[in-house]
């Protein structure tokens, strides 16, 4: 869940009234929203009295409130407030228009952005009246924004710029990086694109955009009629453009690799902050050229419309209220309801709920209206016998074998490096079945794990100070490449024991084995077709001659071996150290 964080003392004033923490607390809970966090933030204030300065401190209390991951509309100060004075009934939602002025601006898309990001939507909002907290609001938007719905920039990229200092129509192409050249935002000297991937390089917080257009021969840009560069999304705005609290009228862009996605941030981000326009609610729209020549104009900003039967919704919520009643909770949710009769009601849903897909969803608005704790408890009309997954049941019960054959479970990471499943386990990396990382944060996290032992191993290494002998087991999931899957990898449930001690002891791997196989009802049997046998095999994770692979009706299921020195070394052991591995799904 996003989380969004708010001067307490602002967002009083914008409701009217002043709460207790607990008031607050109990009005998030009923609106379906949490107060997570309160925290205070002392700044240092500088008041001049003539030629004297004076120092003061002032505290401010912020409120951290987590908002459900698909309400865009409450991810700023403007949506929470008028969310809650709806809910309240202390105002009505407002209904937003759109201009359709003689001239539109017009964004004309290139077909060079195919191969990058080939949509754009815009919108321009009109005489527009900024103090320091709507502005800095309109900023924290577009980044909560990025992070949440944008996916950080790569679906969507947003760019406001004051229409005051560019002329249209805006042109949206991408070029060459090296014939790209403009002033980025709050630098003093103009930079080619490719200078700019080198100077954000070490940005804390532009680096990590960078990925997504660097490897692209073209980057994609907008400039105005007079090639004065506005942006290169999803990157930076232009300098040139550059909105302040003095900017009456924003040109918003947004680029996008998703159509949908482009236009309910357009739409979110006009609603949110036509309140500040002089004609209050309104959004003046523009034209967008597609590549195919096609003319489309943005915002939408349509209403839709959903009839509902008020008894299904008592039925599916476990309420008993009457149409009135339930078109009442919807209204307070911001969604605006009529009752149509013959037990039916008609909600209007806004362009800033975008979260209102089907019918279910108004179902959870009323639930959440009505409030979850005044929903009466009972029992379900249908009795079901539940079993635990199969899988599930026998990890379990090997677990309690192990534990009381004297091993100690582990639970380690998912994720580990490259080096950890290959150079580490003498093994090239191309010849592991491992799930990259696209994006990994740290060289600990590159790769899901396709095998236990390296796990195992670091936590010996982090526990070789410990008593001999040090007997770990783990029954987990490793990740393992499958074409044949849809997501293209799967899960399968291993079981990974070693034994780390002055001596290998590979005769008490061997004797577990047996024993789970023993516990599983698996015969011993020489072809290893209908039970289980051991064949000798050549292993680079192993010391040669000296491990085997495990047969199960025919096929391989496990290793079991003494590691080879180089293995142990490389986990920073010296002593030797026995293991085995098994897939336990076909025991099943």
């Amino acid at each position: 869940m996003p989380t969004i964080s708010i001067n307490r003392d602002l967002l009083f004033k914008a409701l009217g009234k002043t709460y207790t923490e607990e008031e607050f607390d109990e009005l998030c809970f009923k609106f379906g929203i949490e107060l997570d966090e309160v925290t205070s933030d002392k700044q240092i204030i500088l008041k001049e009295q003539g030629t004297e300065r004076s120092e003061g401190a002032s505290e401010e209390i912020i409120y951290k409130i987590d908002i459900p991951a698909n309400r865009y509309d409450l991810l700023c100060l403007e949506g929470l407030v008028l969310g809650l004075k709806v809910f309240l009934g202390e105002t009505t939602f407002p209904s937003f228009k759109v201009l359709h002025p003689a001239n539109l601006q017009r964004l004309i898309i290139k077909p060079s952005t195919s191969v990058i990001r080939p949509h754009a939507v815009a919108a321009v909002l009109r005489n527009i009246s900024f103090d320091q907290n709507a502005f800095s609001s309109f900023i924290d938007l577009q980044d909560k924004l990025h992070q949440n719905l944008c996916r950080k920039r790569s679906l969507v990229a947003i760019g406001t710029h004051d229409l005051d200092t560019v002329q249209g129509p805006f042109v949206y192409e991408a070029l060459p990086p090296d014939s790209i050249q403009f002033k980025p935002l709050n630098q003093t000297k103009e930079f080619t694109a490719s200078q700019l991937m080198d100077l954000y390089a070490t940005d804390s917080h532009l680096r990590h955009y960078l990925p997504i257009i660097k490897d692209s021969p073209v980057y994609p840009v907008i400039k105005d009629r007079n090639g004065v560069v506005l942006s290169l999304p999803p990157i930076i705005n232009g300098e040139h453009s550059k909105i302040s609290l003095a900017t009456k009228n924003v040109f918003i862009e947004c680029t996008a690799t998703d159509l949908t996605k482009a236009s309910i941030v357009l739409d979110t981000l006009v609603c949110m902050f036509s309140r500040y326009c002089g004609d209050q609610f309104t959004v003046e729209k523009c034209e967008v050229e597609t590549q195919e020549g096609n003319i489309c104009t943005y915002p939408h900003l349509k209403d839709r419309y959903e009839t509902i039967n008020v008894d299904k919704i008592n039925r599916m919520v476990g309420i008993s209220q009457t149409a009135d009643e339930v078109a009442d909770l919807l209204t307070r949710m911001c969604l605006t309801t009529t009752v149509n009769g013959n037990g039916g009601i008609s909600v209007k849903i806004p362009p800033t709920r975008h979260d209102i897909i089907h019918a279910c969803d108004i179902y959870e608005d009323v639930a959440i209206a009505f409030g979850y704790n005044n929903i009466t408890k009972t029992l379900p009309t249908t009795n079901t016998i539940s079993s635990q997954f199969p899988l599930n049941k026998l990890s379990d019960q090997l677990r309690d074998q192990l534990a009381q054959a004297g091993f100690t479970e582990t639970l380690t990471f998912s994720l580990c490096s490259k080096e950890d499943i290959s150079e580490k386990l003498r093994k090239p990396l191309e010849s592991v079945p491992a799930v990259h990382v696209s994006n990994p944060k740290t060289l600990e996290f590159q790769v899901a794990r396709c095998t236990l032992l390296p796990g195992l191993l670091k936590t010996i290494a982090a526990n070789r100070n410990m008593p001999l002998p040090l007997k770990l087991f783990e029954i987990s999931d490793v990740v393992l490449k499958d074409s044949q899957k849809d997501v293209g990898a799967r899960n399968c449930r291993n079981l990974c024991v070693v034994y780390y001690n002055k001596s290998p002891g590979f005769e008490l791997v061997h004797g577990l084995l047996d024993r789970l196989m023993q516990l599983l009802e698996v015969p011993l049997d020489s072809n290893g077709k209908a039970g289980y046998m051991l064949k000798p095999s050549e292993d680079n994770t192993f010391f040669s001659g000296r491990c085997a692979q495990v047969i199960f009706k025919g096929a391989t299921v496990g290793v079991v071996g003494v590691l080879h020195p180089e293995v142990i070394t490389s986990f920073d052991l010296n002593l030797p150290c026995s293991a085995l591995e098994l897939n336990l799904e076909p025991f099943l």
